[in-house]
């Protein structure tokens, strides 16, 4: 199987558009986004992952955490209309707003690994023949990339009370996005 090679997205740099649909009507996109500090994305693997379960329960009820920072916040997945609906009513989502259809060629743009399917997971739910690995943007109300962190496994995410917590210290000292150099000098000969 042949895949796209990566590509970064990279600090202070606009992002490009997406434009999701997202469960129980609506879209969300990062072009009409007008968050007052930033947007956080939160991609998650599927409805067939229980980690993800555990970990957007927890977002779920940090989303006024992240509007009092001046934060909105949106998960994503690649997974179709059916399966995020499962996965917004299973894990009794009711302040986050859920978006699906995350392409895969869109996902890699955004430095994002892509998994084949295994089966049924430990939930007894079945993955997809391909679906997006975890990631997590932070995307200022400009529409630049602040923070970027893409995981090849379900396992040992950010943390979101860590996320708060840094959000406290870059909102009160201005703190600049980081990782925004792309081409290092040449050594002298």
């Amino acid at each position: 199987m042949s895949v796209a090679p990566i590509s970064l997205l990279v600090p202070r740099q606009k992002v490009p558009d997406l434009s999701l649909p997202l469960v129980g009507g609506g879209t969300w996109s990062v072009a009409t986004a007008r968050p007052e500090r930033f947007s956080l994305i939160v991609v998650y693997r599927g409805l067939h992952c229980p980690i993800c379960s555990t970990y957007l329960r927890e977002l779920d009820g940090k989303v006024t955490d992240f509007a009092a920072r001046g934060t909105e916040v949106v998960a994503i997945s690649s997974d179709d209309a059916e399966r995020a609906a499962a996965a917004k009513e299973n894990w009794r989502l009711s302040r986050l707003p859920v978006a699906y259809g995350l392409g895969l060629d869109a996902a890699r743009r955004s430095g994002l690994y892509i998994s084949s399917g295994r089966g049924p997971t430990s939930a007894g739910v079945e993955e997809p023949a391909l679906f997006v690995e975890p990631g997590l943007f932070l995307i200022r109300a400009d529409g630049t990339l602040y923070f970027a962190s893409v995981q090849t496994m379900p396992f040992a995410r950010p943390r979101f009370a860590d996320i708060l917590g840094a959000l406290d210290f870059v909102i009160s000292k201005d703190y600049p996005a980081r990782g925004e150099v792309t081409g290092l000098p040449t050594a002298a000969a």
